[in-house]
């Protein structure tokens, strides 16, 4: 690691930020927190990072010990994972995922969106304020690929739709659905506005958004 990018302090925060605080560096970690991943599938998962940045960002983290690189399945493909080290980033990216919940009601405004970004977003915000007593699964639609969250009494499971039937589904925009998540927007709110639609048992999608 390049001594000059160390901020010569001896403090956690301070320490930490010299591995994971350079621009990227988070977001490749929010990647592999949903799952090893080749690299055009880090490129596709990172809209705007040019792809000698990326390689940079590989090599430090994975000369630092956070990311390793893997032969994925059969041949010779390589993929990147998070080591266990590097896997302990997951709780204090969630909190900074529920801290965020302020800048997010104004929507994307042009950013670039991917439903899969939801995938470690909605169990950040929901695990942190949501109790269930019965299992149940809402899919969500977005206009682009269907998703689902499934509630249990462990915890949220976020992912691409699965072919199971759902107790309901929600349609509306990724604001809408984060607002819901974090206890930002009632639901009866977002309904009246016509923000959101539910088909299905209502009562689910109240139970699982603590509406």
């Amino acid at each position: 690691m390049d001594i000059m990018r160390g901020y010569g302090q001896y403090c956690g925060l301070a320490r930490s930020l010299e591995i994971v605080g350079d621009r990227w560096n988070l977001l490749i970690v929010r990647q592999l927190l949903l799952g090893p991943a080749r690299y055009r599938d880090l490129i596709e998962g990172l809209p705007g990072i040019a792809t000698n940045l990326l390689a940079d960002r590989l090599r430090d983290l994975e000369a630092a010990g956070v990311v390793e690189r893997r032969l994925a399945g059969k041949g010779n493909a390589v993929e990147y994972a998070l080591t266990q080290w590097g896997s302990g980033l997951r709780e204090p990216i969630e909190s900074l995922i529920r801290w965020s919940t302020p800048l997010m009601g104004r929507g994307p405004e042009g950013d670039s969106f991917r439903p899969e970004w939801l995938a470690l977003a909605l169990p950040a915000l929901l695990g942190a304020r949501v109790k269930i007593r019965t299992a149940a699964t809402v899919g969500l639609e977005f206009g682009g690929p269907s998703y689902q969250v499934r509630a249990t009494r462990s915890g949220f499971e976020v992912g691409p739709r699965d072919g199971r039937e759902v107790d309901a589904t929600v349609r509306g925009g990724p604001a809408c659905v984060l607002g819901l998540a974090a206890g930002a927007l009632a639901l009866a709110d977002a309904e009246a506005a016509g923000m959101i639609e539910i088909d299905g048992d209502a009562s689910v999608v109240r139970a699982v958004f603590a509406a």
